[in-house]
């Protein structure tokens, strides 16, 4: 089997899982927007948007700091485990304490009307135990993938996210079915069910990261408590600025949903962050591919770095990875009209949310850019200078800072997709350019551009020129798409038949 279909097929491992939990968890928004108001789903999300800041702090960049010690220092593998899990453990731990120390001002800070602090005061205490259970469970999932565990690895994820769909049904439906038909439990229930409860989606979120606790014991088990200190300072040389580039990320990713609430007038603040919210989720399938494309080629890009052809083989990977991320860029416009239908389908909450989905063509593109600096970014880990991706990212988070607040209070979330899609290209193009000044791979530049401008005027037409028309959106998607094949049949064929 070649290196190219080993990749692919371990790929497709991860892309399975993470299909079937992000459906999943696509499944969910309809029905979240159908049980709460666009305020409610806007705490929701700005609440997941502070979640994602933490969890980059509490992961310290140990995860790609893990796998590049592994292979640099073959002979020292359990010391780079022990050193990498010990650094986050002791990051989370001390968060955690100062967490459920300051529980009173965060729930303070975030609340807006001083009716809300009790619940908000759950939240947070909710959060903290989320926030901690996942970043001690970050190093374990990271060896599952080092050694090619894959199968475990999806069955662990696949679970999370059943029980939390599962736990979320249950407060939704099946509770309130119970006490409204007077089943057995009916009056235990009905003493402490609050209806349309947004905290019941932290619960399930809360127990489910304990689950796949439980489940990675065995990983925990095989760790020890040995801390190498000389090693341990490489590692840290090498992670803190991917911390500060993680940091960077994911205010690009999640900063115009919290400034949309802060820049917008209160009386319509949660309800702009709600439809954003909601509309974004259409982009989960670009997120999709783009997650398990990661998934698969971090710990491939480390572990084949040593091999000749290595440069050759990531500059093939980009170019169909590119050609499968157009396809799927015009394939999402041209199915919009059926894909908002995911959104909601309370009819009285609809068209709140649909007027939101001129703001999709830009994230999805954002998105593309993104997976794009992904893998690109890969030369600034293999050559040892992460302080690039710093400054990469750096520039991106400057970017959305700035003409978020420029934005915002003039053109509410559309100013935020713009804003998301050109941070996500400039740090593309710099990555690009910086990366073939010091660790050069032989990119197919002209014929990537090609298939992406192909891809952008595609969307124009079948979203503005051809209003979201289903048949003509597809029938652009099918041409592309035949042109694709007729330009790549000969190298895709030498790259299947290879042994």
């Amino acid at each position: 089997m070649s290196v190219l279909k080993k990749f692919l097929g371990q790929t497709a491992v991860y892309g399975v899982s993470t299909v079937f939990s992000r459906l999943f968890n696509f499944i969910l928004t309809p029905i979240f927007t159908r049980a709460y108001s666009t305020s409610v789903f806007g705490i929701f999300t700005k609440l997941y948007a502070y979640a994602s800041l933490i969890n980059a702090v509490l992961a310290f960049g140990m995860e790609s700091t893990y796998f590049r010690y592994l292979n640099k220092h073959e002979d020292k593998k359990q010391e780079v485990y022990n050193n990498s899990f010990l650094c986050i453990a002791f990051i989370s731990l001390l968060f955690l304490l100062t967490g459920l120390v300051f529980v009173n001002p965060i729930a303070s800070y975030l609340s807006a009307e001083a009716g809300h602090l009790a619940d908000y005061r759950k939240y947070v205490q909710y959060f903290i135990g989320i926030l901690f259970v996942d970043a001690i469970c970050v190093i374990p999932f990271a060896k599952l993938r080092a050694e090619n565990k894959a199968f475990k690895y999806s069955l662990v994820k696949f679970l999370n996210i059943g029980c939390f769909v599962g736990l979320n049904l249950f407060f939704i439906y099946v509770v309130p079915a119970i006490i409204k038909h007077d089943w057995p439990m009916a009056d235990w229930f009905a003493s402490w069910f609050r209806p349309k409860w947004v905290g019941y989606v932290f619960i399930s979120n809360l127990v489910a990261s304990l689950v796949t606790f439980l489940m990675l014991i065995p990983e925990f088990l095989k760790l020890q408590l040995k801390f190498d200190r000389e090693l341990f300072a490489k590692m840290f040389t090498y992670s803190w600025p991917i911390l500060v580039a993680n940091l960077s990320f994911i205010v690009n990713e999640n900063l115009d949903k919290i400034v949309l609430s802060e820049l917008l007038p209160e009386k319509i603040a949660d309800g702009q962050v709600g439809i954003y919210g909601a509309v974004c989720k259409i982009a989960i399938f670009m997120s999709i591919f783009i997650t398990a494309f990661r998934l698969g080629a971090e710990p491939f890009f480390f572990s084949y770095a040593k091999n000749a052809n290595a440069k050759k083989t990531y500059a093939v990977i980009l170019h169909y990875f590119v050609v499968a991320l157009a396809l799927l860029f015009v394939a999402l416009i041209a199915n919009i009209e059926i894909l908002k239908h995911f959104i909601s389908r309370d009819k009285e909450h609809i068209a709140d949310y649909w007027v939101g989905l001129p703001a999709v063509p830009y994230l999805l593109f954002g998105y593309v850019c993104l997976g794009i600096y992904m893998n690109l970014s890969i030369w600034y880990r293999l050559s040892d200078q992460t302080r690039f991706g710093l400054y990469i990212s750096i520039v991106g988070a400057v970017i959305t800072i700035v003409l978020n607040f420029v934005l915002i209070p003039k053109y509410s979330y559309m100013g935020s997709a713009w804003v998301s899609m050109l941070a996500y290209f400039v740090m593309m193009v710099i990555s690009y350019v910086l990366g073939q000044k010091y660790y050069p791979i032989p990119y197919e530049l002209k014929k990537i551009v090609i298939y992406l401008l192909v891809s952008v005027v595609l969307v124009i037409l079948s979203f503005w020129v051809f209003n979201r028309n289903i048949i003509i959106g597809n029938a652009l998607l099918l041409a592309f798409a035949a042109g694709v094949f007729y330009f790549e049949k000969d190298q895709l064929k030498s790259i299947l038949v290879r042994k």
